[in-house]
């Protein structure tokens, strides 16, 4: 009887397949639901990713695009502002005045020297040069943006400008500002 309790036992008993148990672990509902998270995350990541670039994009190109802009218009603002001044017209040598200013209206430019006015550079530095009292060493070599300084060769004049680093030239200055001081000027001799 011993033998037949253990059977009955067995029947009542269910039976646990273990490959049965191993493939229901696997494809559980969670599991699946796990892995659609997975997938979903990984996709919503991917569509963030290109939504920064092309957001990266469009700021870098609103940004050239934003500063090309700016400079067109200031670089046309100055150049008008440059050809405006530069089509001012000298008088011609026999109705200069003593006391005309020519060139830019504006009074603060920082360097600013005196002398006899004539035509030629050094070595391509400078369309004119200034000549003055203590020979070569004090000569100021000119070139002018804003003024054609030719017509005022053979006077004494004051200019006022910024001074240039020259190559050969110990004193290389850009004109922007001239007033004739002297009609029938001489050069100075030199010592």
């Amino acid at each position: 009887m011993k033998k037949i309790d253990i059977m009955d036992d067995i029947e009542n008993k269910a039976v646990v397949d273990d490959d049965l148990l191993l493939e229901h672990n696997q494809n559980s509902p969670d599991q699946e639901s796990i892995q659609a998270n997975i997938t979903e995350k990984d996709s919503s990541m991917r569509n963030t990713s290109r939504l920064f670039i092309v957001l990266t994009i469009i700021a870098v190109l609103s940004g050239v695009g934003t500063g090309f802009g700016s400079f067109k218009l200031f670089a046309n603002k100055s150049n008008s502002t440059q050809s405006d001044l530069a089509l001012q017209e000298l008088p011609s040598a026999e109705k200069l005045n003593v006391g005309d200013i020519f060139g830019s209206k504006d009074e603060s430019f920082k360097d600013s020297a005196e002398g006899y006015l004539e035509m030629g550079g050094l070595d391509g530095e400078g369309s004119h040069k200034l000549l003055r009292p203590g020979g070569e060493s004090q000569t100021v070599y000119l070139t002018s943006s804003v003024t054609d300084l030719t017509e005022l060769t053979g006077t004494e004049v004051k200019v006022w400008g910024e001074t240039f680093k020259g190559q050969k030239a110990g004193w290389l200055m850009d004109v922007g500002r001239v007033e004739v001081l002297k009609i029938d000027a001489e050069s100075p001799a030199e010592e």
